[in-house]
């Protein structure tokens, strides 16, 4: 069995989750518009001691330091038939995947919008781990896997005035504002700009994602797969406006080879149903809970032994544990 058939629900269980999950429906809907891209980053830094080279996997819901550059190839798709530079060689989303987002965008639509100023700070909590891959120096080029902590807190300045502080188990750290905001470095205030149409905002992420990525970069994810991860760094970044956050859920399903997961733990140890799409032998998955719709975490799940782990293990995962708006880096917010 390949990583594809892996990821895939068995009827039994396809049914028995449409059982557990009041409102959704067999049926399918039809999609056009652009796929947009983004790019996994791999940071490599120099250690001293036995290890040579470090290769850092990046963590999802974005790392505790600046996010480095992407590389992609651009492409686009339709699901209904090839045209002139495009290609259609991924399966359609699955319609069970296709209506839980459903679901999930119309509770995060209807979810009352954060009352923010200028000046005021976007909170979040995370718990979780990332893995990293060592090269041991003089072991003829063995990898070694080890996690890295992602829990932390972050204040995020809802206007990019004041940039971003970061609290962790070993100190704080502030960092200042690095330029205009961005699809990948986004503030609140950039987000309320975005358009609420899915097509639309697929097309704005494809259109900024080929300018800097474009053909020829040698990049090996793909845009489907960079697409998924791309909206959910968004998604996971901080407390999204609502009409935002269900607009990028109804993109993502539009995104060809997603999937519906019944059942799936977050780093917290929370247990929800998840949406995923699997590349490369990993399985990226979106975690939510089941009466709320609420996003849990997420999380990469190893579907095949490699030196990132054994079949199943979960390779990054990271848990949202809380949001706000605080006036000032340091404080948590009130409620």
């Amino acid at each position: 069995m390949n990583a594809a058939d892996d990821a895939r629900i068995e009827p039994s269980e396809h049914d028995e989750l449409l059982r557990r999950l009041s409102g959704i429906a067999d049926g399918d809907l039809a999609f056009r518009g652009r796929r947009p891209v983004k790019e996994h980053v791999m940071r490599e830094i120099t250690q001293g001691g036995r290890t040579a080279r470090r290769r850092s996997r990046r963590p999802l819901f974005l790392s505790l330091g600046v996010v480095a550059a992407a590389c992609a190839v651009a492409v686009t798709f339709t699901l209904h038939g090839s045209g002139p530079g495009q290609t259609a060689t991924a399966a359609r989303p699955e319609p069970a995947a296709v209506q839980l987002l459903d679901r999930v965008a119309l509770a995060a639509g209807s979810a009352p919008a954060p009352a923010v100023r200028d000046g005021q700070f976007m909170y979040a909590k995370t718990v979780g781990h990332s893995t990293s891959l060592s090269e041991v120096a003089g072991d003829g080029g063995r990898m070694e896997a080890a996690p890295t902590d992602e829990s932390a807190e972050r204040w995020y300045s809802v206007d990019g005035s004041a940039g971003m502080t970061v609290r962790t188990g070993r100190g704080s750290e502030t960092f200042p504002p690095g330029g205009p905001p961005t699809l990948n470095g986004p503030t609140y205030r950039f987000l309320e700009t975005l358009p609420t149409d899915p097509d639309a905002l697929l097309d704005l992420i494809y259109e900024d994602t080929r300018k800097q990525h474009g053909s020829g970069s040698g990049s090996t994810t793909g845009p489907d797969q960079q697409a998924f991860v791309a909206i959910g760094d968004m998604l996971g970044r901080f407390q999204a406006p609502p009409g935002l956050s269900a607009a990028l859920y109804r993109a993502a399903a539009r995104i060809p080879g997603v999937v519906l997961v019944p059942e799936s733990k977050d780093a917290a140890g929370r247990t929800g149903v998840a949406v995923a799409r699997v590349h490369n032998g990993e399985r990226t998955e979106w975690i939510f809970d089941k009466q709320t719709m609420r996003l849990l975490g997420a999380r990469t799940v190893a579907l095949k032994d490699s030196d990132w782990g054994k079949a199943g293990t979960a390779v990054t995962s990271v848990a949202v544990v809380a949001q706000g708006v605080t006036d000032r880096p340091g404080q948590l917010p009130q409620g």
